[in-house]
C-alpha cells in the first residue's frame, strides 16, 4: 500500500519573511535593469528603501517581540522566530549592500552623464557653490534647527522613528575635558534636496544633511566639533490594541499612533566610517544590538530618491505617463444609474479611469431618488473627492453609512481625520469590527425608481483612493444584479449591527466562509481532474501564504490539475516538488504599475467560473479580516477577465518565474516575442477609446446634409 504523502511537511514551504525579501530583490532588479529609463530605475531604488522601512517596522518588529516573549513555535517552513531573524539579518545586510552598490556604481555616474550632479560630500563643493550653500543655511536652515546637547542636566533626547539626525562629538574650547554628545534633527519641514544654481545646463543638488553638517560648528559656538555623522533609527511601529478593553476605539488608536514614534529601536543606520565612540553612544542609548546596525556607504534613507525622481527637466529619462482612458460603457449624456441598468460594467484600473467611481458617489449624493449610500473605506487619498461627496450626501438628507477602517496600517491618522469629518457632516460612521480589519471594497446605493427600490453596487479589488488608482492595477464591477444587491445589504447590516443572514446569494465573506469556499473550489478541480475532465486553476493575487490553501493546491496538482499562479509578492508555496507541485507555475510581475488585483479562475470541467476579491490567500485575509469574494457572471465580462489573465501569463518582459530553489528568474527572451502585459493593456485601452470615437465620427460624416424637418442629430 502506497504511503500517504504529507503535503503539509515544513520542507514543502518557504518562509514568509524570506519570500518577502526575495520580492524586494525583484524590485531592486528593476533599479539595476539598464534597459529601463534612468529615472525609472531611480524610482525603483526608492521603492525598495520604502518597502524595507515598513518591513522592519512591522514584520521584523513582530519577530523581535516574539523572541523577547520567549515564543518559539515554528512557522509553516519549520523556522522559529529566532531562526527567522538570523536569516533575515543576513539577507537584509546583503540587500542593503546591493542597494548602495546600485546607487554608487550605476545610478550616480549615469545621472551625472545625463545632467544631474549630486554633490555627495560638502567638502567637494567649489568655492562658489560653498558660498551659496552657506548663505542658504543662514537664511533657510539655521532658524529651524534645534541642537540638543547631552549632559548631566540634559538627558539623551527622544529620537523620532524614521527621522534623519546628525550626531556630533563636542569638546569645550580651551579645555581638554571629556567629549560630549549632541544631536540635531534634519528638519522634515524643509526640502531634503537643495538645488545649487549652476551656470551650465546641468542641475546640481546637495542633500540637506550635508548642508547642516558643513555648518554644524555654527550650532555649537563654544565648542569644537570633533566629528559629525548622520544617523537614522527605525522603531517598532506595530500597534498593539486590546479592542475588547478599549472603551473608545477612535481614542485608543489615536493614542497608539502617537506611541508609534517612540517604540523600541530595532534598526540603526549610520554613515560608513562613523566615529567609534559616537557609534557606541548611539548603540548604548538607543539599546540597539550589533546585528541591527547598518553602516551605509552613501546617503541614509534612499526614499529621498523619489524627490530626485520629481525634479524638473528630466522627463526624457522617464516612462511617458499613462493617462487613464474614459470608460466607454458610461454615456456622458445619461446618469450613471442608466448605464449600470443597461449592463454590468467591469473597469480595469489604471488603464481605465477611476472617475466613474467618484462620479457614482457624486451623482448619488445629488440624486433626489437616492435614499441611502453605504460604503466601506480602507484607504483614501489626502484630499478625497469621495469623502466630499459622502459628506454632501448626508447634508442633502440621504441616509449615509460609512465604515472607516481605523486599523488600516500607516493610514490610521488619515482615516481618523476623515471619520471625524464624515460624522460632523451627519454620516453614520462605523469604526470597523472588534478583532477584525474590514478590508472589503464595497459601495451600495439604494434608489427609488418607477418599478420600486433598486440597489446599485460597486465591488472592487482595490481601495477607494483616487490617487493610488493611477498607480495600482485593480478591477472594479458596477452592477444592479438583484441577488448581489441583497447580499450587499446583508454585508452592511452585518457590519453595522448584529444581523447575519441565514444564506447568501452570490457573495462569499471572510472570515465567515470564504476560505471554505476556496477550498471547495480547489477540491472540485481535483475531482474533475481525477474524472478525466478539464481542470485548470489560474489565481492572481498579491501574496500566498495560507497553509491550508497551499496544501489543497498541492493535492490538486498531484491529481493532475494545471495550476498557474500570478503572485506579485510573498509566495510560501514551492514549485517543482516531485509528485507534489510539478503541475504548478508561479510568476511575479513587477512593472511600472503595482499589480494589486485579485482574480480567481476555476475551469470547472468546461463550465468556468470567475471571481474577483479584496482578499489574498493569506491567513490574515481569510481569517482575520472582513473580505468579499464576488463572481463575474456576464459572459462578455468573463471574457475580459480571461483576457487579462492570458496576457499576464504570456508576459515575457516583466514576468519572473519561481524556480524550485526559491529564486526567481527572468524569462529567457532569446527567440521570443517581447510582450509586456502592462504596456499592452495601456495601449489597448487607448486604442479602444480612439476606435470608438472614430466610429462615432465616421457615422456623423455619412449623415445626409438634408434631413426631414424635426429629425434629431444622431
Amino acid at each position: 500500500m502506497q504511503e500517504k504523502r504529507n503535503y503539509g511537511a515544513p520542507e514543502n514551504f518557504s518562509n514568509r519573511e524570506l519570500s518577502w525579501m526575495a520580492f524586494n530583490e525583484r524590485i531592486l532588479g528593476e533599479a539595476r535593469d539598464k534597459t529601463l529609463p534612468l529615472f525609472e530605475r531611480v524610482k525603483f531604488l526608492s521603492i525598495t528603501a520604502s518597502n524595507l522601512d515598513e518591513f522592519f517596522m512591522v514584520r521584523v518588529a513582530s519577530l523581535k517581540d516574539m523572541v523577547d516573549a520567549g515564543y518559539s513555535k515554528p512557522d509553516i517552513a519549520g523556522m522559529s522566530p529566532k531562526e527567522q531573524l538570523k536569516k533575515l539579518n543576513k539577507a537584509t545586510h546583503s540587500l542593503v549592500s546591493l542597494q548602495y552598490s546600485t546607487y554608487n556604481r550605476s545610478l550616480v555616474p549615469q545621472l551625472e552623464q545625463n545632467g544631474l550632479v549630486i554633490v555627495e560630500k560638502h567638502e567637494d563643493l567649489t568655492e562658489e557653490q560653498a558660498e551659496y550653500v552657506d548663505q542658504y543655511f543662514e537664511e533657510n536652515v539655521y532658524p529651524v534647527l534645534t541642537p540638543m546637547a547631552v549632559d548631566s542636566s540634559r538627558p539623551f533626547p527622544l529620537i523620532r522613528n524614521k527621522s534623519l539626525n546628525i550626531g556630533a562629538l563636542l569638546c569645550k574650547k580651551g579645555e581638554k575635558g571629556e567629549e560630549e554628545f549632541a544631536t540635531v534633527q534634519v528638519p522634515s519641514v524643509l526640502s531634503r534636496i537643495v538645488v545649487i544654481p549652476s551656470k551650465g545646463e546641468e542641475t546640481v543638488i546637495i542633500l540637506l544633511e550635508e548642508v547642516i553638517e558643513r555648518n554644524i560648528q555654527k550650532l555649537f559656538l563654544n565648542y569644537n566639533v570633533i566629528c559629525a555623522h548622520p544617523f537614522r533609527i527605525m522603531r517598532n511601529a506595530d500597534l498593539s490594541i486590546d479592542e475588547d478593553e478599549a472603551e473608545d476605539l477612535l481614542k485608543e488608536i489615536e493614542r497608539q499612533v502617537k506611541k508609534r514614534q517612540w517604540g523600541k529601536a530595532i534598526r540603526l543606520e549610520v554613515e560608513d566610517g562613523v566615529n567609534k565612540r559616537l557609534l557606541n553612544i548611539l548603540k548604548e542609548e538607543l539599546d540597539v544590538e550589533e546585528d541591527d546596525i547598518f553602516k551605509i556607504n552613501g546617503p541614509l534613507d534612499l526614499t529621498v530618491l523619489m524627490k530626485v525622481y520629481g525634479l524638473d527637466g528630466f522627463t526624457h529619462l522617464k516612462n511617458p505617463p499613462h493617462e487613464p482612458v474614459e470608460v466607454l460603457e458610461f454615456n456622458k449624456d445619461e446618469d450613471v444609474f442608466t448605464s449600470i441598468r443597461r449592463q454590468d460594467i467591469l473597469m480595469h484600473h489604471p488603464y481605465q479611469s477611476f472617475e466613474p467611481v467618484v462620479e457614482f458617489i457624486r451623482q448619488a449624493a445629488r440624486d433626489k431618488d437616492v435614499l441611502a449610500i453605504k460604503q466601506t473605506l480602507y484607504r483614501v487619498s489626502g484630499n478625497s473627492p469621495i469623502i466630499a461627496a459622502l459628506a454632501q450626501a448626508a447634508e442633502n438628507g440621504k441616509q449615509v453609512s460609512v465604515l472607516v477602517e481605523l486599523k488600516a496600517r500607516f493610514d490610521e491618522e488619515n482615516n481618523i481625520v476623515w471619520a471625524k469629518k464624515l460624522e460632523k457632516a451627519g454620516c453614520h460612521v462605523i469604526y470597523g469590527l472588534v478583532g477584525l480589519k474590514t478590508h472589503s471594497k464595497i459601495t451600495l446605493v439604494v434608489r427609488r425608481e418607477n418599478d420600486g427600490i433598486r440597489r446599485y453596487v460597486h465591488l472592487a479589488t482595490g481601495n477607494y483612493n483616487d490617487a493610488t488608482a493611477k498607480l495600482y492595477t485593480d478591477l472594479g464591477l458596477f452592477t444592479c444584479n438583484e441577488a448581489i444587491g441583497e447580499d450587499a445589504t446583508a454585508v452592511f447590516n452585518m457590519l453595522s449591527g448584529y444581523s447575519e443572514p441565514l444564506n447568501w446569494n452570490q457573495l462569499s465573506l471572510a472570515p465567515l466562509w470564504m476560505k471554505d469556499r476556496f477550498l471547495y473550489l480547489i477540491e472540485r478541480e481535483k475531482k474533475h481532474a481525477k474524472a478525466g475532465e478539464q481542470a485548470h486553476i489560474i489565481a492572481k493575487m498579491n501574496s500566498l501564504c495560507d497553509k491550508d490553501i497551499i496544501v489543497a493546491l498541492y493535492e490538486a496538482s498531484s491529481a493532475g490539475v494545471k495550476i498557474d499562479l500570478i503572485i506579485r509578492g510573498i509566495c510560501c508555496l514551492k514549485v517543482g516538488i516531485p509528485g507534489v507541485s510539478e503541475n504548478i507555475t508561479v510568476r511575479s510581475i513587477v512593472g511600472n504599475f503595482l499589480e494589486h488585483s485579485r482574480i480567481y479562475y476555476f475551469e470547472n470541467g468546461g463550465n468556468p467560473e470567475y471571481y474577483l476579491s479584496s482578499a489574498d490567500w493569506m491567513p490574515r485575509n481569510l481569517e482575520r479580516r472582513v473580505e468579499i469574494l464576488f463572481p463575474i457572471l456576464e459572459k462578455n465580462l468573463q471574457e475580459k477577465v480571461r483576457h487579462i489573465l492570458d496576457c499576464q501569463l504570456k508576459d515575457t518582459l516583466k514576468a519572473q518565474i519561481l524556480q524550485p530553489d526559491g529564486t526567481y528568474d527572468k524569462i529567457d527572451k532569446r527567440g521570443k516575442v517581447l510582450f509586456g502585459s502592462q504596456a499592452f493593456f495601456a495601449d489597448e485601452a487607448t486604442k479602444l477609446v480612439k476606435e470608438a470615437k472614430k466610429q462615432v465620427t465616421d457615422k456623423r460624416v455619412f449623415i445626409p446634409e438634408t434631413k426631414p424637418e424635426g429629425a434629431e442629430e444622431e
